[in-house]
């Protein structure tokens, strides 16, 4: 297994991706398939933003502050997701407004992901050796177990509060 950070950060997109398409197969289908893959949603992207969010965007912006607009972007991009994925957590599939509120999450994420492997992934590569991708990459397995899984834990509420205030 890599340990380079934005193949770590790909491989969580693929999921990602693989996540949207089954719950848009779904839409239609019963509810409790739908807030089973709203769930699974949520716990990937929780995981996720974390790591960034804690690892990867903290050491690229001390190592590569050329990149600090398209990290600063990226945190605001991140919070947009956390409100989304704090609403739908409270919300049940049965809910009017539950698809609507998938679908936007959908679409702001599949935009920041977009962004992120076509434009900031090539600069962040070009700039940092392999040897600096895969010690970000370790940091970030290393904290992958102690993440939070859900937006309404501790940790991922710091997180999108921090994005707040700071």
């Amino acid at each position: 297994m890599s340990t380079d950070a934005i193949v770590l950060l790909k491989e969580d997109h693929k999921e990602m991706r693989r996540l949207f398409k089954a719950f848009q197969d779904a839409e239609e289908g019963p509810a409790s398939q739908r807030q089973k893959l709203v769930d699974q949603i949520l716990e990937a992207l929780t995981v996720h933003t974390y790591l960034e969010n804690e690892v990867m965007y903290p050491e690229v912006r001390r190592l590569l502050p050329d990149l600090e607009d398209d990290i600063l972007e990226s945190y605001e991009e991140h919070h947009v997701a956390d409100v989304l994925c704090a609403e739908l957590a409270a919300m049940d599939a049965g809910d009017e407004r539950f698809n609507a509120k998938t679908t936007v999450l959908i679409e702001n994420v599949t935009h920041h992901v977009e962004e992120e492997e076509q434009e900031w992934f090539p600069k962040v590569r070009d700039a940092l050796g392999r040897k600096q991708l895969q010690e970000i990459g370790e940091k970030m397995i290393a904290l992958r177990a102690d993440a939070p899984r859900t937006p309404t834990a501790p940790k991922a509420i710091k997180k999108a509060l921090d994005a707040v205030t700071a």
